[in-house]
């Protein structure tokens, strides 16, 4: 992996545990993330609208199909990791399962689907990565019994319900932007569309207040989101254009040392001991895929 793809990797991942952060601090639900998409959209439209104007990138009708899919995909992750972190999990225990989940499912699928092929050590710190990334979890038998509570297992079930969403979108995603050659800004922006096509009627329906109620009382966390949750994407996306994505996935979960201490520090979670030799090992992992 090349350092600027890394470079790229480590931007996205402080930009995705910060929004993370944000919106398990702010309460969640679905007027904020339907405010959020709606904001995030309006943000990035002078900019998608240059790219299609100015550049050489023109829309085909299989386009249209791959970002349609991608929204849909996008939309039920973020349903999922709301609902987890609603169900009472915390911050350092729904981020890392659900990030060490998805990318771990993605390795296996690019290199059954998209036939990539990983160096001994590159595979070796992506492993590396994901075992780190279970320890900032928690301590396994600390978390068996937490888990024991009923309130905890749904918990942790939208989070490993997560993961499968986070590696369908990735290697759908990794198709649109290095198969399919849709410029990373205007891919987020088409996908986000779609995603507001349904969380809107689906805001609406849920709960008719909630939109305007998350503009009144939520506002700065839906703008933090808004702005953060595209940019940490568009950045992979980059990233994605020319690197494979069995590198790219792993090296993603770097996030979750930011989401980590920040659960630490700000949420008061706790185990900032064994969250460093978790980070440790994950800095050990990422400097392994960058050999590799």
């Amino acid at each position: 992996m090349s350092s600027f793809a890394l470079g790229l990797i480590l931007a996205a991942a402080l930009c995705h545990a910060t929004w993370n952060y944000v919106l398990k601090k702010s309460g969640g639900g679905i007027g904020i993330l339907t405010l959020s998409a709606v904001l995030a959209s309006i943000m990035l439209t002078p900019v998608a609208i240059g790219i299609l104007l100015f550049g050489e990138f023109a829309f085909k009708p299989v386009h249209f199909a791959v970002v349609f899919g991608s929204g849909m995909l996008h939309t039920v992750y973020f349903l999922l990791l709301d609902r987890a972190y609603r169900a009472g999990g915390d911050l350092s225990i729904v981020y890392p399962l659900a990030r060490a989940t998805g990318p771990l499912l993605t390795i296996v699928a690019a290199v059954l689907l998209l036939d990539e092929h990983m160096s001994g050590i590159a595979l070796a710190g992506a492993l590396l990565i994901g075992v780190s990334a279970l320890a900032l979890a928690g301590n396994p038998l600390k978390i068996a019994t937490d888990l024991a509570a009923k309130r905890a297992q749904r918990s942790a079930g939208f989070a490993l319900l997560t993961g499968c969403m986070i590696a369908a979108y990735t290697v759908w995603d990794k198709q649109a932007v290095a198969a399919f050659l849709i410029p990373p800004v205007v891919f987020d922006w088409c996908a986000n569309l779609s995603r507001i096509s349904l969380l809107v009627p689906l805001a609406r329906l849920r709960d008719p207040g909630a939109i305007a109620r998350a503009w009144r009382e939520q506002r700065k966390a839906a703008f933090i989101i808004g702005i953060l949750s595209p940019l940490s994407y568009i950045l992979v996306l980059t990233a994605m254009v020319f690197t494979p994505v069995s590198y790219v996935a792993p090296a993603r979960e770097l996030s979750i040392l930011f989401a980590a201490l920040m659960g630490a520090q700000w949420l008061n979670e706790g185990n900032t001991l064994r969250r460093g030799a978790a980070a440790l090992g994950m800095v050990l992992g990422v400097s392994a895929l960058a050999l590799g």
